[in-house]
């Protein structure tokens, strides 16, 4: 839900409004509804709206409260609004309006910046304090709305994406070196506050960041992940049914906290089938769902109709199916590279984007089963990494995990790019923090407060938003996650992976769709490199550009090019897509 925008110049100076004016106009995608913006003094922000709650003008954005002296710009959904509305009312609080726009403004003033632990849902926020001439940016817990600034000694400049931001102008482009290293070894994930660029930042989930008129700033964490036992003992049984209700209550909430229509991505696999057979558990009647497929390889089939059908059959869903040739995935490249916030291998963007396009047409709300898998242990390698015991967390996460060992990476890119295993340290900090049992705790909460954000998280929510559609991801809600994180992890890698969701699905969806091995939003055209996809990443690395840029060196990337399906990752991603995508992406933008 929209795209925001602002700046605050710490000289006292009205911004330029033409750098707003271009930073708006890059998020029109994100919100094509309305536009709004809002100025005092030094400050500027600027809102494209995608309406889901209360679709008048009263629910347009910037939101001003002149009484309260507070301005908002908001990008999200705040599920328990209604709540906390009715406890402002009781406060004696008056609304103009029917959103959770407002709420954030009231809280605001009624609890001050505590009043963001109250929220559950996704947002990140730009609120401006006209009193106290102060900026406050907020991210919700998991990160699955984005945030990106710039700051130096002259301002600050936010946007919800990082294209955005760049469109504004008078940003250094300089690749950051440390975040080339996390993104070549962690998926193309570059965990926040770093982004792929030196002079650019994210806001990490979680956190809050104030900002006074004068530049000086103040960072803070309003939310941790405890990855620890209960001092109670629950039994298998009573961890199914908890995890049953607080799975029902999620799915329950991202449907009636909306003023239009929400379908469901299905993707033929266990999480998107469990949400639909969950809706159908809540009365919900006439709800619409959605696939894609892909062309076939020899390896791989590029749908999966044969487990999506029987799901939307059972449950008389009204069922979209979209079937996309190879040539014009290749066609449509282009594009949806264009709407990466930062690069992204993941095979899957592709196709997300183009069913966005399609599902948009139908819908603006659509609920999607992100998050299962990190949450729930679904992925091959977390038994793998449960399996080992010797050496440090950081060595038995590594050898299942990494793209690259620092040896290669040393290899693949030009020594100006070469320093020190950034990654390696990173990854030791993060998963010795204290707050986790044991390993694979560890190992899950890192997947859900870091890794995740800037993988699947971020590739749904900057492909959906390319066309005006808001993904909903209730596997990712707070109340669900942090009970989850609590739960013995032997009971979330049972059955092979995800074993409590299966125990839930059994008797709700076919056994074909629990029992199957886990599956991966098919597009092997980009999985197998070959034939014209081929073509187009050799095309991408041997162009003047990559070889101005300097960044790879030549006798890497010809040793991918002569034999790319030989090269895969730890995970099966192609490394040559990986050097492929980032060159492109870079050249896209301009850098």
């Amino acid at each position: 839900m929209c795209g925001i925008c602002g700046e605050l110049n710490f000289k006292g100076q009205m911004p330029d409004l033409s750098v707003q004016r271009r930073m708006l106009d890059r998020l029109e995608r994100r919100g094509p509804d309305h536009e709004g913006t809002y100025s005092d003094g030094p400050l500027v922000m600027g809102h494209r709206r995608l309406s889901i709650l209360d679709l008048s003008e009263r629910g347009n954005q910037p939101m001003l409260d002149p009484e309260l002296g507070l301005a908002v710009v908001f990008n999200g959904t705040i599920y328990n609004f209604p709540e906390l509305r009715r406890e402002l009312e009781q406060q004696s609080y008056r609304f103009f309006s029917s959103g959770d726009t407002e709420v954030i403004l009231k809280a605001w003033h009624a609890w001050g910046e505590a009043c963001v632990e109250r929220f559950q849902g996704m947002f990140a926020f730009a609120l401006w304090d006209l009193r106290e001439k102060r900026l406050h940016l907020v991210r919700d817990r998991m990160g699955i709305k984005p945030l990106y600034y710039s700051l130096n000694d002259q301002r600050i400049r936010f946007a919800s994406s990082l294209p955005a931001l760049l469109s504004g102008g008078d940003i250094p482009s300089e690749l950051d070196p440390v975040a080339l290293h996390h993104h070549f070894s962690l998926h193309a994930v570059v965990p926040a506050p770093r982004t792929i660029l030196r002079q650019v930042r994210k806001l990490p989930p979680g956190h809050h960041l104030r900002i006074d008129a004068d530049g000086a700033t103040q960072l803070s964490r309003y939310w941790t992940l405890e990855a620890r036992r209960p001092k109670k003992t629950l039994s298998p049984g009573a961890w199914t049914e908890a995890i049953h209700q607080a799975l029902r209550q999620a799915v329950e909430k991202r449907l009636t906290v909306a003023d239009v229509p929400v379908g469901v991505l299905l993707s033929g696999g266990l999480d998107s089938s469990l949400l639909v057979a969950l809706l159908a558990e809540a009365g919900v009647r006439d709800l619409q769902t959605f696939t894609v497929g892909f062309e076939d390889q020899p390896e791989e089939k590029g749908s999966e109709f044969e487990f999506s059908d029987p799901v939307a059959e059972r449950y008389a869903t009204r069922h979209h199916r979209f079937h996309i040739p190879n040539d014009q995935v290749l066609t449509r490249l282009p594009e949806a590279v264009s709407q990466m916030a930062e690069p992204m291998v993941g095979q899957d963007a592709v196709a997300f984007y183009l069913l966005a396009e399609q599902v948009s047409q139908h819908v603006k709300v659509v609920q999607s089963g992100q998050g299962a898998d990190e949450v729930f242990g679904g992925y091959f390698w977390y038994p793998r990494m449960h399996a080992e015991t010797q050496g440090s967390y950081v060595e038995r996460f590594a050898q299942h995990y990494f793209d690259r060992d620092h040896e290669e990476f040393s290899e693949m890119l030009g020594p100006d790019w070469v320093g020190e295993d950034h990654t390696r340290a990173l990854i030791s900090e993060l998963l010795e923090e204290p707050g986790a049992d044991t390993f694979i705790d560890a190992v899950l909460r890192l997947d859900v407060t870091t890794l995740i954000v800037d993988d699947p998280v971020k590739r749904v929510d900057n492909m959906t938003m390319a066309f005006g559609l808001e993904a909903r991801v209730p596997f990712l809600d707070q109340n669900l996650v942090e009970l989850a994180a609590r739960m013995p992890p032997e009971l979330k890698l049972a059955q092979g992976g995800k074993g409590v969701l299966k125990d839930i699905a059994r008797g709700l969806l076919p056994d074909s769709v629990i029992d199957r091995p886990k599956g991966y939003f098919p597009l092997p055209a980009l999985k197998y490199v070959r034939g014209p996809f081929l073509d187009f990443m050799r095309d991408i690395l041997n162009s003047q550009a990559c070889h101005n840029r300097g960044l790879y060196r030549r006798s890497y990337v010809d040793k991918l090019l002569d034999a790319p399906e030989q090269h895969l990752t730890r995970i099966q991603g192609s490394k040559l897509w990986h050097l492929a995508l980032l060159e492109f992406w870079c050249q896209q933008q301009g850098l």
